[in-house]
């Protein structure tokens, strides 16, 4: 199987490898490269979606396959170890099958009908790596929700982000369809040389929803009892404000939105403060 991998983890608007601590960066690195061969599957220029499909029923098998410590010769090595490593740290399987779920979504190019149905999307794409980085630190279910809102914000804010560059190579839209026809905005409008105003009023809307959902979210840092990962965390949410104030600012069609260095001096300057000031009892976790 060929794929052309079109990230690493170095490229990412937040590189979550490089803000855990080290003694959990290993099996965050495991879990990116799963994660990473499925989407890389998913959005394959080469292949049919009947045979993305197979390749990703493929991945799952491995990694159940390394989660009951099957040794077989023909496992995928990603997910097959990140199996191995899921039973040992004792981890749900459901933080990486799930993903598996939206790269089928994905692999089909199934469209989005309402905003509704965009969040629950997210519930598989981007959710289950909040619950995933939550369960390394031993964290309370209590914060899944949070973690949640604050992964489908991060995931929608990658979308627009990447609005024409998805409709380019991957025929893919994820502009729900009830909000295009509120304002008239077809799947045409993407490929102009600039947004048209149709297409800004609906950007606008979105962006204004992620800014509230962001706003839900930014209680997580008083949640958890990590003091590394209030700083994480926060750092994170300083970040995507800034991505969706320049996603408001500026127009993706005709601009390479991406985050700069003062974005990440704030964001670090941020992060650490809250950290250091929102405590809500004595953490057993790693710091």
């Amino acid at each position: 199987m060929i794929v052309q991998q079109s990230k690493n983890m170095k490229n990412e608007n937040f590189p979550v490898e490089a803000l855990v601590n080290k003694n959990l960066r290993p099996i965050v690195s495991a879990y990116y490269k799963a994660a990473r061969l499925a989407d890389d599957i998913a959005d394959s220029p080469i292949l049919s979606p009947k045979q993305k499909l197979l390749h990703l029923t493929n991945i799952e098998q491995d990694f159940q396959n390394g989660f009951g410590k099957k040794k077989l010769k023909h496992n995928l090595a990603e997910p097959f170890e990140l199996g191995w490593i899921f039973a040992d740290e004792g981890l749900a399987p459901s933080l990486y099958t799930d993903l598996l779920k939206a790269f089928e979504k994905d692999a089909s190019n199934q469209k989005i009908a309402v905003w509704e149905q965009l969040i629950d999307y997210c519930s598989f794409s981007a959710a289950p790596v909040g619950r995933f980085i939550l369960a390394l630190y031993n964290e309370s279910p209590s914060c899944y929700l949070q973690a949640e809102i604050l992964c489908a914000v991060l995931q929608i804010t990658n979308h627009l982000q990447d609005l024409r560059k998805d409709a380019e190579t991957l025929k893919r839209c994820y502009l729900p369809q009830d909000m295009m026809d509120k304002y008239d905005v077809r799947l045409s409008d993407i490929y102009l040389n600039k947004s048209s105003p149709q297409l800004c009023l609906l950007l606008t809307e979105m962006t204004d929803k992620l800014s509230k959902m962001l706003k839900d979210a930014s209680v997580l840092p008083a949640l958890v009892r990590s003091i590394r990962l209030k700083i994480q965390i926060g750092i994170i949410l300083s970040l995507t404000n800034s991505m969706i104030k320049k996603i408001k600012k500026y127009d993706v069609l005709t601009t390479h939105i991406k985050l700069d260095i003062i974005d990440w001096v704030k964001a670090f300057s941020f992060g650490t403060l809250r950290g250091l000031t929102r405590r809500t009892g004595k953490s057993r976790n790693i710091v």
